[in-house]
């Protein structure tokens, strides 16, 4: 076991560690009136103020010290509240001057009308462009040049997802300044920035650790569970960045198999079919687990990359490669489930997700209503004990299934995360598969159902652009017929 010490079991991995907020005196834990005056006070300090338009470039940077001491005080505050205050008062009072935007705007429009030469209203326009920059973006950018800076404002970030989660902190300003952060961090942690690492059993012992605390989708169990995933016929990959070297940003899993697989349990549980890869077996990437590590870069297209760059490494090493398919969870499914079967189950008499011949069915196997039975059932995975209830249940929840993950949207794109994910990417959505998750989160997240989300290389360009611009969402024979029978069978 490489001298890795004892075997690590399930409830032993941590969970994903985040870099720790640099050291610095704790904050003075003061009544609110008197802490506000302190941080009120460390922000005017902290965030340099804007130089007028013509000394823009001749401005010299503050001191160190005063993004420093920001950094310092941020790292002592303990509670998330207090935190989120101060993210808060930093939105709020050093965003955007609005009365210097008005005024830049005013004079554009005055030029433009005036029909004055190109230099003279590009020039209108930059100044425009300036005032549009808020205050705190010139504070993140002299963070970034900090040791550490850059991770201080990836925590920063998370920290301020956090907030608005919890609604310590709400409104537009905190909207657009987590906007303008993200926007910054995509472009530090863009594909030209990172680095791409292949995991292996013979990696260093911190590596692999980290690879199976970062795991969420597929918890491994031990590390003979992670040698198995790093070993024959598998791969792993992850994306470091210069900022954090050595530590995972984004972790890909792969399966090497001869066709694109329908179920987990032959990828995470089953051993590989010989300890030395054979090639002609080889005909299928199944992409089964995409784990972003550092929630402050939600948003920032690592995923998107990584798929990319891992599918280039696998076309060199096997020429003859020619699937590429996502194994995907539903996450989403069964409560999306569970909530209609509530709000049916509350107007006496409604029955519009199944036919009367699979209420009957239904109902000689539990005894009970649907609605209610099922509501017990699903929420718990127990229906998989009994074989008549999985017969009975695959082909209503095969169809509902279709019909989330391709009618249910939000904004015109599809309401699953992950289905948006690979849609956006130009992925098909290919085939649902049946009792493919049979562990408990499995069962009660989807219902034991998964998704491949088929890679067409040569198509994958013109599905994103459709799926992105005009909202199609492409799909085979197999999920456009769930859908036809779910419109056909059920209503909502």
């Amino acid at each position: 076991m490489r001298g890795l010490g004892p075997s690590l079991r399930a409830g032993r991995l941590l969970p994903p560690r985040y870099p720790p907020r640099p050291p610095g005196p704790r904050a003075p834990r003061l009544c609110s009136g008197l802490t506000a005056g302190v941080m009120d006070e460390l922000l005017r300090r902290a965030v340099p103020p804007t130089p007028v338009y013509e000394l823009r470039e001749k401005t010299p940077a503050p001191a160190e010290g005063q993004c420093a001491d920001f950094v310092s005080f941020y790292g002592g505050l303990a509670e998330t509240a207090q935190r989120a205050e101060l993210l808060g008062r930093l939105a709020q009072g050093f965003g955007v001057d609005h009365g210097q935007v008005a005024e830049q705007s005013a004079g554009v429009l005055q030029l433009r009308q005036q029909s004055r030469e190109a230099a003279v209203l590009l020039q209108a326009e930059d100044r425009l462009r300036y005032a549009l920059v808020p205050r705190y973006r010139g504070l993140f950018h002299h963070i970034s040049k900090l040791d550490g800076g850059v991770r201080f404002l990836v925590q920063l970030r998370a920290d301020l997802l956090e907030a608005q989660a919890l609604k310590l902190v709400e409104g537009p300003h905190v909207r657009e300044m987590n906007g303008v952060l993200k926007s910054m961090l995509s472009e530090w942690f863009s594909s030209g920035f990172l680095n791409l690492e292949r995991v292996t059993w013979h990696s260093p012992c911190e590596v692999l650790q980290k690879i199976s605390e970062y795991e969420a989708v597929h918890p491994v169990k031990n590390w003979m569970d992670m040698k198995r995933r790093v070993g024959p016929y598998r791969r792993c990959y992850f994306f470091s960045h210069c900022s954090t070297p050595g530590e995972p940003l984004v972790v890909l899993h792969v399966a090497l198999t001869s066709d694109i697989s329908n179920n987990i349990q032959g990828i995470v549980k089953e051993c590989p079919p010989s300890e030395t890869e054979e090639r002609n077996r080889i005909s299928a990437a199944i992409f089964y687990s995409i784990s972003l590590t550092q929630q402050g870069l939600q948003g920032v297209e690592l995923g998107t990359f990584l798929i990319k760059r891992v599918v280039k490494e696998l076309q060199k090493e096997f020429p003859h490669l020619g699937a590429f398919s996502s194994l995907s969870p539903i996450p989403g499914f069964t409560k999306w489930l569970l909530g209609l079967l509530n709000v049916q189950g509350k107007e006496h008499g409604r029955n519009e997700l199944f036919t009367d011949s699979e209420c009957k069915e239904i109902s000689e196997v539990t005894g009970d209503p649907v609605h209610e039975s099922l509501k017990g059932f699903l929420s718990s995975g127990e229906w998989v004990k009994s074989e008549k209830l999985v017969q009975a249940l695959q082909g209503p929840l095969m169809r509902l299934c279709a019909w989330y993950l391709y009618g249910e949207k939000h904004r015109g794109y599809a309401l699953n995360p992950v289905a948006n994910f690979h849609l956006q990417n130009g992925a098909v959505m290919w085939r649902i598969n049946w009792m493919a998750d049979s562990s408990l989160k499995g069962l009660t997240s989807s219902c034991g159902l998964m998704v491949n989300y088929r890679y067409y290389l040569e198509e994958t360009g013109s599905n994103s652009v459709s799926y992105l611009g005009s909202k199609n969402i492409k799909a085979s024979e197999q999920v456009l017929s769930l859908v036809a029978q779910f419109q056909k069978n059920s209503k909502l």
